[in-house]
C-alpha cells in the first residue's frame, strides 16, 4: 500500500509540471485563397499547437497555470501547391498582473505588425523537427523563433534582463536562417523599415537599446502588479518605463522593439495616465506622442478624460 501511495505521489507531481508554453493556434485561409482538402488546415493546427507545447525550451519547471499564454494566427494568403502555402501571421502573448483578473499583452505582432513573410512547406502529419544549430526547416525556425521570443518577453517582465539567453537563442536562429534561406523576407538584414524577425531580435540583442528591456521589468514588476494597492508609485514606475523606452527611441528611431511596445501598451497607457494628475498627464503624453506620433490622435484621451 505504502508503494503504491508513493507512486501516486511521484506522479501527481510529474503531472503538475508542464512545458514552458499555452498557446493556441488557428490556421485559416484568407480571401484569396482556394484549397481542395482543408483538412490539412486542422492538421497544421493540431501539428503547431503540439511544437509550441509539446517541446521543452527552457530548463526552469513550469506549473500547469504558470504557463505563459500566446496565440498564432495563421492566415493562408496563398497556396501555392497542396504543400506549400504562404502566410501571414499574427503573434500575441500576454502575462497575468498579480492580485487582479487581468492579462497585461507583451507581444502583439497584429495588423500593419503581423509577420506576412510565412513561407510553409507541410504535407500532413508530418514530423516537425528543430535543432537549433542547423537550421534546415524554415517552419520550425519561424515557430521557434518566436517560442524563445515570447519566453525572452516574459522573463523580462518578471526580472530584468531576465529573458537574455532566450533572444539570443532567438538571434542565433535568425542568423542562421537568413544564411539557409536568404531570399525569405523576414529573415533578410536588407529590408525597409527594417521590421521583421532579423531586426526583432537584433534589436532584443541591442546593448544600445536596453533600456526597452529594463523598463520592461519596471512597467509590469514595479507598476502593474503594484497598481491595485499603490496606484501612485505604480504610475511613478510606468513613467520611468516610458521615459526609458523613450531613450533608446533617441537612439534609433526605427528600432523595432520601440514601436513593438508601444502598439502593445497604447489602450493600456491611456487608461493608466487618465486618472493622473494634470502634471503627470501632461508628461507623459509629451514622451507618448514623441515615440509614437502616429498615436497622437488616441493619446489626447489622456488629456482629455
Amino acid at each position: 500500500m505504502r508503494k503504491i501511495l508513493i507512486l501516486i505521489l511521484l506522479l501527481s507531481t510529474l503531472t503538475s509540471k508542464a512545458q514552458e508554453l499555452n498557446c493556441k493556434v488557428q490556421v485559416r485561409l484568407g480571401p484569396k485563397a482556394e484549397i481542395t482538402d482543408q483538412s490539412i488546415l486542422q492538421d497544421m493546427e493540431t501539428s503547431f499547437e503540439q511544437f509550441m507545447n509539446e517541446r521543452r525550451w527552457t530548463n526552469d519547471n513550469f506549473e500547469i497555470g504558470e504557463r505563459i499564454d500566446c496565440n498564432l494566427i495563421v492566415i493562408i494568403d496563398k497556396v501555392n501547391s497542396a504543400s506549400s502555402f504562404r502566410a501571414t501571421v499574427q503573434i500575441q502573448s500576454a502575462r497575468p498582473i498579480f492580485n487582479t483578473s487581468y492579462s497585461s499583452i507583451l507581444l502583439n505582432l497584429a495588423r500593419s505588425y503581423a509577420d506576412n513573410n510565412w513561407n510553409i512547406n507541410y504535407t500532413q502529419s508530418q514530423a516537425l523537427d528543430f535543432n537549433e544549430n542547423s537550421i534546415q526547416n524554415n517552419l520550425t525556425a519561424m515557430l521557434a523563433f518566436y517560442a524563445y521570443t515570447i519566453i525572452g518577453m516574459d522573463y523580462d517582465s518578471y526580472s530584468k534582463l531576465g529573458g537574455t539567453k532566450y533572444f539570443e537563442k532567438a538571434k542565433k536562429i535568425a542568423l542562421g536562417a537568413s544564411q539557409t534561406f536568404s531570399n525569405d523576407n523576414g529573415w533578410k538584414q536588407q529590408v525597409s523599415p527594417p521590421r521583421n524577425r532579423f531586426w526583432l531580435a537584433d534589436d532584443m540583442n541591442n546593448k544600445q537599446l536596453e533600456t526597452v528591456r529594463t523598463a520592461t521589468y519596471d512597467y509590469h514588476r514595479l507598476g502593474l502588479d503594484v497598481f491595485e494597492t499603490q496606484p501612485n508609485e505604480a504610475r511613478t514606475a510606468i513613467l520611468k518605463a516610458i521615459k526609458d523606452v523613450q531613450k533608446a527611441y533617441k537612439i534609433k528611431t526605427s528600432s523595432y522593439i520601440v514601436t513593438l511596445f508601444m502598439y502593445a501598451k497604447t489602450e493600456e497607457l491611456i487608461n493608466i495616465f487618465s486618472k493622473a494628475e494634470p502634471a503627470t498627464k501632461k508628461e507623459a503624453y509629451n514622451i507618448l506622442v514623441d515615440v509614437l506620433p502616429t498615436k497622437t490622435e488616441q493619446f489626447k484621451k489622456i488629456l482629455t478624460n
